[in-house]
């Protein structure tokens, strides 16, 4: 059996957290994904939409997902992968070597981001939407659902 392992806080899960779950399932045979706490986005200067518990249920939920831990910390990638005998540790490329000393332990691979999508981008996107502009969009989803009502 060919075991992987990743890590990610999987805030505002997108289209891309999920292709590169799906890529890396299809490397092996089980996949464990290591959801960052809230205490150690903290410490990694993230703020979080959800909280550890709900980012975790999400992710496990994926169908390419078959076990979730929480990671607490830098360093226990290295006891992650000897702990749940892991054959590739992957990540996005985004990451492009900033984990080559794992290959003492397992493979190494750093897989290609999605085009066009990030959640530090969402966040941005997000937090510049005023709440007239929330209001405008109101407006134009209920001028839609009138038209859908009136067609029925």
């Amino acid at each position: 059996m060919k075991t992987i392992i990743t890590y990610g806080t999987f805030d505002l899960l997108h289209i891309g957290h999920v292709n590169m779950l799906q890529r890396l399932a299809e490397l092996g045979d089980k996949l464990i994904v290591g959801v960052s706490t809230d205490e150690f986005n903290l410490l990694k200067g993230k703020q979080c939409i959800y909280g550890y518990a709900e980012r975790a249920k999400i992710v496990a939920a994926l169908g390419c997902v078959d076990q979730v831990i929480a990671e607490d910390n830098w360093a226990q990638k290295v006891s992650d992968i000897q702990t749940h005998q892991v054959d590739i540790f992957g990540i996005g490329a985004d990451w492009q070597g900033k984990f080559d000393e794992l290959n003492a332990y397992c493979e190494v691979v750093y897989l290609p981001r999605t085009p066009s999508i990030s959640t530090t981008d969402l966040k941005k996107a997000l937090s510049q939407i005023d709440s007239a502009s929330i209001q405008k969009i109101k407006q134009g989803l209920d001028s839609v659902l009138d038209l859908v009502k009136a067609i029925e």
